[in-house]
């Protein structure tokens, strides 16, 4: 159907670490989607296949072309519809089936698309597992003839919303006024639904999936973008909010008085629910900001684990420790009973349910935890020669050190403040994250100074 020939000329730059993502039409089209499909079965296993697309309007016509693929592959595709990534992860371990494809760019601009592949049980697919033999696949010649499968689509949102309920007492909740700002992503459907079960009364705010992204692509982490969810908040009085993503994997958190939460103080109020009910579970965290999340598992009876960033090492870290949450900071929790993936609907059930069990405003659940370890939340800086700059750092900054760790990047931890710098996959840039215990002004002239020479090294 589509030949080599047809293959866009940037398609090396769409295969990620951890998913594949590019521009239409110069890194990703249909041909690379027909082809995708087709090597999905040769490499991972042919049979099942759950597919899925967000709200970008090349969505229908990516999905068309890697339905196709699949099935001239020999594959039994199940396609979902319009929906979330963890969709497909619910539906892939749920249904028993041989993998899973959502079609999705996330917060990326309207002009890209991409995918996340999964395998039987709902493992990623990374570089490091089958993404690179995968883009090896696409660009060679034809493919061995196969007797085609077939395509059904199902209506699965009522099976995924019900096992998402199971994970709070639904009685036990408080009626709350929740602002749920959906982004005109892909969230719409099924907040939806979770208004007919839940006791609360949700404020919406661009509920309707809309691929043209009249507001601007949902990205939550863009602090130009969280201003209207904070208004919102206050003018209709209510507890809390929550946005989302486009593929509404992550979730993110403003309290009562519309202040904005960073993920990292959230990693600890889900840590301490699950392990009420778990006592001695661990819990898998990333190096970037962790001291607040290594103390209230600890004093929760739990285990803490560290980990690299990253969705395909923490899964893989979770299922070897059998743990029972894992949280980065960039606000993506993953939960054992959700066959170890990321979810950005179960976490603000939880965080609703510690409310509800502590009759406490989420700005109290969290005034503590700022307060013994404030954050600088992660800075972004173009660097040409990382490795150059972090090698300096470590030379500058270790010296009295209690820990010199190289997880993710480089995390160096002094007695009253710590740091992690860490080289960005895609671009020529640097993250870095300070926190301090129990200063905030030792964390913003630690954050002040290292900026600075990071400025100065960068020249």
């Amino acid at each position: 159907m589509y030949s080599t020939a047809d293959l866009p000329a940037g398609l090396d730059a769409a295969f990620k670490a951890y998913d594949i993502r590019g521009r239409l039409p110069d890194e990703l089209n249909e041909a690379a989607a027909y082809r995708i499909g087709l090597g999905f079965g040769e490499l991972f296993g042919r049979g099942k296949v759950a597919v899925c697309r967000d709200v970008r309007l090349s969505g229908p016509d990516i999905v068309k072309a890697l339905t196709q693929g699949l099935v001239d592959g020999g594959n039994h595709v199940i396609d979902i519809g319009m929906g979330g990534t963890e969709e497909i992860y619910h539906a892939v371990a749920a249904m028993d089936l041989t993998g899973g494809i959502a079609v999705t760019a996330s917060h990326n601009p309207a002009d890209y698309n991409g995918m996340k592949l999964v395998r039987e049980g709902s493992r990623p697919i990374s570089a490091d597992t089958g993404l690179k033999e995968l883009l090896d696949f696409v660009k060679q010649g034809e493919a061995p003839q196969r007797e085609p499968g077939r395509a059904d689509v199902v209506d699965y949102k009522a099976e995924y919303v019900r096992d998402i309920l199971e994970f709070v007492d639904v009685d036990a909740l408080k009626p709350y006024k929740v602002v749920a700002n959906a982004g005109n992503g892909a969230i719409g459907p099924v907040l939806e639904r979770l208004e007919d079960a839940l006791p609360f009364e949700l404020v919406k705010i661009d509920p309707e999936p809309d691929g043209s992204f009249p507001n601007g692509v949902p990205n939550p982490l863009l602090p130009e973008n969280r201003e209207l969810t904070a208004n919102t908040l206050k003018e209709a009085g209510a507890d809390f909010a929550i946005a989302w993503d486009g593929d509404f994997d992550r979730c993110f958190f403003w309290d009562e008085n519309g202040r904005f939460i960073e993920g990292y103080y959230i990693i600890g109020l889900i840590a301490e629910r699950l392990l009420r009910d778990n006592p001695g579970a661990k819990i898998v965290h990333d190096p970037r900001l962790y001291w607040n999340t290594v103390d209230i598992v600890s004093r929760s009876g739990g285990k803490a684990v560290m980990c690299k960033s990253g969705h395909a090492f923490i899964k893989e870290r979770m299922r070897k420790e059998d743990a029972l949450y894992g949280g980065e900071m960039s606000s993506h929790h993953y939960f054992r009973s959700f066959s170890f993936c990321d979810s950005g609907v179960i976490p603000w059930l939880l965080v609703a349910s510690l409310m509800s069990e502590k009759g406490e405003t989420l700005s109290s659940l969290v005034d503590e935890m700022i307060e013994r370890y404030p954050c600088s939340g992660e800075i972004n800086r173009t660097v040409m020669d990382p490795d150059k700059l972090l090698a300096i750092l470590e030379d500058e900054y270790s010296g009295g050190a209690n820990l010199v760790d190289y997880t993710d990047g480089l995390s160096i931890d002094h007695a009253d403040w710590r740091f992690n710098i860490r080289k960005s996959n895609t671009e020529p840039l640097v993250r870095l994250n300070v926190e301090a215990r129990g200063d905030r002004s030792l964390m913003e002239a630690r954050t002040e100074e290292l900026l600075r020479r990071i400025g100065e090294l960068a020249e």
